[in-house]
């Protein structure tokens, strides 16, 4: 039914609960028969018509225009505030309560645009709760929605989001093709920071799938865009990814050149919690480039880890600093300082993805490996292999079988850490 019917619809339902006829309905400001076109979907009144009918069915405007009440429209918004804020706040399985029963409720159905935002936020909650299954069908109902029902930026921002999903649950054609349907033309359409975060997706899988010269050059395009556009949203990010492309291909100068530029943007211009995360990245992707600077890098990590408590970041985002830590503090020698930190990760775990899981029971192991508490360290591979055997086949399950084939040999089990290996190599594909 259309916007148009329901309205009708509702007309109807109210005269007749007011016992009126269509004509004691019309007199004397409108005709019975127009009055009928209404009801049956065949006329949409104009806006003083519908206040006219509102008044003389005793029943609010919004009632008519949408079919809840003012008090349940400001319910319904209230709902959608504190389920974002859940969502801002890193509390991602409340958020995902609260859009649930938000759509749960059939006061969203003549509210399209409101259902729309509770079905975007549901999808962002379902994929930072690890279900990618949930969050790629909402997305795709979202997609196929008409035109006229989405917004160009909102559309952008659906397909952004379908191409991470894609990308996390290791399905890195899609996550490229999704973002080629759009940015893959002979001419690019005008780039905004939508279409830069886009593309920083389709850059982010071609790196995943180790296609690194394509991965160059539309990293340089990215880059040039976002400085021809001059907004420090898409400066920062095209920069921040081009830091990540550059430490994978190990050219550290380039890395650096790229974060502390980054970096310099955000400082001046971003939102506290990114610019912590940005930090964050830069401390944990230059302590591997420059391991011997492994104290600067730690430190940094401190300043980033207190920022971030103090901008109510995600659980993820705490997750990944501490475990930052953790490593910093093994280059330093210090396992004893780590396994607090690993402590603090493994808290954590419930809920997150299953790939950072994986990663955080790595670090773990290593951890524990260096304090010589083999028993321990056994337990945390297992954890770690259980979860990545079943995880797509990808760069990140490649180095993470590495590691674990690594951790295995400094504890002298040969036969295992010779299987990792095997594992790390059939990921790469040899």
């Amino acid at each position: 039914m259309t916007g148009q019917d329901l309205v009708g619809q509702r007309i109807k339902t109210m005269r007749r609960q007011r016992g009126l006829s269509q004509a004691q309905l019309a007199h004397p400001e409108l005709s019975d028969s127009y009055v009928s076109l209404i009801e049956s979907g065949k006329r949409t009144p104009t806006p003083a018509v519908l206040e006219l009918l509102a008044q003389k069915l005793d029943c609010s405007l919004t009632y008519l225009i949408n079919g809840v009440t003012t008090e349940q429209m400001r319910e319904i918004e209230l709902g959608l505030g504190y389920a974002k804020l859940a969502m801002e706040n890193g509390e991602v399985v409340e958020a995902r309560t609260r859009y649930a029963e938000l759509l749960a409720d059939e006061g969203l159905a003549g509210l399209p645009q409101l259902r729309q935002e509770a079905e975007y936020g549901l999808a962002l909650a379902s994929r930072a709760c690890g279900d990618l299954d949930a969050a790629i069908a909402l997305l795709i109902g979202l997609r196929e929605r008409e035109a006229s029902e989405i917004s160009p930026d909102r559309h952008i921002d659906i397909v952004t989001q379908l191409s991470i999903c894609y990308r996390e649950q290791g399905r890195l054609a899609q996550a490229v093709q999704v973002v080629e349907e759009i940015l893959g033309g002979a001419v690019r359409p005008v780039w905004t920071d939508g279409l830069i975060r886009l593309g920083v997706q389709a850059l982010a899988a071609y790196i995943e799938r180790g296609d690194l010269l394509r991965a160059r050059h539309f990293s340089a395009e990215l880059v040039a865009a976002a400085e021809r556009l001059d907004t420090p949203l898409a400066r920062t990010l095209a920069h921040w990814q081009a830091a990540i492309l550059a430490s994978e291909i190990g050219s550290d100068d380039e890395a650096t050149a790229h974060f502390e530029k980054a970096v310099a943007i955000q400082s001046e211009y971003g939102d506290p919690r990114r610019y912590a995360r940005l930090r964050g990245d830069y401390a944990v992707i230059m302590s591997k480039l420059r391991p011997q600077e492994a104290e600067s890098w730690r430190d940094l990590l401190v300043k980033v880890e207190k920022e971030l408590e103090e901008s109510s970041a995600s659980s993820m985002d705490k997750m990944r600093c501490a475990m930052g830590l953790a490593r910093a503090e093994l280059l330093l020698g210090s396992p004893q300082k780590a396994e607090l930190h690993i402590r603090s990760v493994l808290s954590m775990l419930d809920g997150m993805p299953e790939d950072l899981q994986a990663d955080a029971h790595l670090v773990a192991g290593q951890v524990f490996a260096e304090l010589g508490r083999t028993e321990e360290t056994t337990r945390e591979l297992a954890a770690a292999a259980g979860l990545l055997e079943p995880l797509p086949v990808t760069r990140y399950t490649s180095h993470s079988w590495l590691t674990a084939a690594r951790i295995l040999e400094r504890i002298d089990e040969t036969d295992r850490s010779v299987e990792a290996y095997q594992r790390a190599l059939a990921c790469a594909g040899l």
